[in-house]
């Protein structure tokens, strides 16, 4: 006589599912357990602070990954409630990356009118002004940024100097390279090259 096996795997097989998705999984079989209780797989703590959504707005600045950036800077400034000078300064910085001259320059200057006492700010005009050809003007701004700065930062001095080279051989190849350096608070340098 031949036994019933299909609907006994069909019971077995709807027993372990059952098992599984109860409170107790396999253990409510006395499967799958040696000694505790419960296995939990690693999780997501979510009491943690998020990342800050500035600082990965400035790594990814440097990263070169320029949207990504002002995608942080805007959720930076939801985060904070406020567009503040900081936040200015970011955006303009990647929308210099972008070779978005104009965003760039209106989004530093609104930043310098917001905090004024940040050389890097200053210095980072000063670059976006070079690119646009106002060297004259960038001049000035960088002698601003280098004043505030105590000639303390080397980015600074560098790009000052550059500029002053520039504008004194005016009549220098056009297809010569000059390499500014845009700065942020804290160590991190950030290189842009001219003719973007």
């Amino acid at each position: 006589m031949k036994t019933p096996t299909r609907p006994f795997t069909v019971l077995l097989i709807l027993n372990f599912a059952l098992a599984a998705c109860s409170s107790g999984g396999f253990g409510a079989l006395g499967l799958g357990t040696s000694g505790s209780d419960t296995i939990d797989a690693p999780g997501v703590d979510l009491r943690a602070d998020g990342a800050d959504n500035l600082e990965t707005g400035h790594r990814l600045v440097a990263a070169g990954q320029y949207e990504l950036a002002i995608r942080s800077f805007n959720r930076a400034a939801i985060d904070r409630g406020t567009v503040d000078a900081e936040i200015l300064s970011g955006l303009g910085t990647a929308n210099l990356g972008l070779g978005r001259l104009g965003q760039a320059e209106t989004q530093l200057r609104r930043a310098v009118q917001r905090d004024a006492t940040q050389p890097e700010i200053w210095n980072n005009l000063g670059v976006v002004l070079m690119e646009r050809g106002k060297n004259a003007d960038a001049i000035q701004i960088f002698r601003k940024a280098f004043a505030l700065d105590n000639g303390e930062s080397v980015s600074i001095r560098d790009n000052l100097r550059l500029a002053l080279e520039k504008s004194e051989n005016f009549d220098t190849s056009s297809d010569s390279v000059n390499e500014y350096k845009l700065v942020r608070r804290g160590s991190a340098d950030y290189l842009i090259r001219s003719g973007l």
